[in-house]
């Protein structure tokens, strides 16, 4: 896997944040939730589309993610609008991401040498998302069983996942500076 430079990052992440502070806002019942929820979804699929154009060589993997990404925010917004046939997206979304996980998995976090690419610090961020995640599910949970404390839960882990997500906006620098200097040693 090599280290190419993605095109379009920072507003695919601030698409996806947009989404899930939409998410937070009807979650707490907030005017034009709706509205950002459906815009963050509209904005994620324009933003990788053109992305996708973008690249110069594609392979069925590139197709497998197109695929996923389209899928599940269409399903996003036939949820959104109450449209029928959200089953048809759901299945295509399960389908592609099945084929995703075999095919790259985890492996999308590893260096050409199978190494992790991970530093201590980028390995204490990943475990916050894995309890943002884990928050998000719990307080989901939570709030269908009407139990005391939900929203909190949901909107924490909502926050920590969206700060995970905007967390590499601020520190481009940083990485460029450290990937700019293995560059001139490549062949």
């Amino acid at each position: 896997m090599s280290r190419r430079k993605k095109i379009l990052k920072a507003p695919l992440r601030i698409a996806v944040a947009v989404l899930l502070l939409g998410m937070l806002a009807r979650i707490v019942q907030w005017p034009y939730a709706k509205v950002i929820v459906i815009t963050g979804f509209v904005s994620i699929v324009l933003f990788y589309c053109l992305r996708f154009w973008k690249k110069s060589e594609k392979q069925f993997l590139d197709y497998v993610k197109l695929i996923l990404v389209v899928f599940w925010s269409t399903n996003g917004v036939f949820r959104m609008l109450d449209l029928p046939y959200t089953l048809l997206f759901q299945i295509v979304t399960g389908i592609s991401f099945i084929v995703w996980f075999i095919m790259e998995g985890t492996a999308y976090f590893m260096d050409e040498d199978r190494h992790t690419k991970n530093s201590p610090l980028q390995i204490w961020w990943n475990i916050a998302m894995v309890f943002g995640t884990l928050s998000i599910i719990m307080g989901g949970l939570m709030k269908v069983l009407h139990w005391q404390f939900a929203n909190v839960l949901l909107v924490s882990g909502i926050v920590i996942v969206a700060l995970y997500i905007l967390k590499d906006l601020f520190t481009v620098s940083k990485i460029e500076e450290a990937d700019s200097g293995n560059e001139e040693f490549l062949l």
